[in-house]
């Protein structure tokens, strides 16, 4: 396993003119140090979404995961389904991605995102390890409160 170093950010549909809001922190949550994303998912004015990202590489150039099988999260939430997106350096459009929607229980977890099970959102493009550039924990797509946790993402 390799550990990846994360510099989580916020971002939200407000980019695009929605009314979601959100933060995200760096707490104990459960007994762990983690990054915290908590907010309220809001479908008004075209919006829907809050999200933690980062990039894979501090000089946002591509990470070669080639050698390995996919992504691997510690989390810990809300009972909530979330998505777990990746870019990579294949992609133009800030509105793709591959996706992977998963349940975030309220308890630690450790899950494993096979490269395989992503699926690509508004691109004809495949998921290409070796060019992967951001990772994002995404709530999306209707009415509800956020609240989830990571604490560590490997490639496995």
């Amino acid at each position: 396993m390799s550990k990846l170093e994360t510099t989580w950010e916020f971002v939200a549909d407000t980019v695009m003119g929605g009314i979601s809001s959100g933060q995200i922190s760096d707490q104990v949550v459960g007994g762990r140090s983690a990054t915290r994303l908590t907010g309220k998912v809001s479908l008004e004015n075209n919006g829907g979404f809050i999200q933690m990202a980062s990039d894979l590489k501090r000089d946002s150039s591509g990470l070669d995961a080639n050698h390995w099988g996919g992504i691997q999260i510690d989390v810990f939430g809300n009972d909530e389904t979330y998505d777990l997106r990746l870019r990579t350096d294949d992609l133009d459009r800030p509105w793709q991605s591959f996706r992977a929607p998963f349940w975030a229980p309220s308890y630690w977890t450790t899950m494993r995102f096979p490269f395989s099970v992503f699926v690509p959102h508004k691109t004809d493009k495949v998921l290409n390890p070796p060019k992967l550039r951001r990772i994002g924990i995404v709530a999306v797509g209707r009415v509800f409160q956020a609240d989830i946790a990571v604490s560590d993402v490997r490639l496995f």
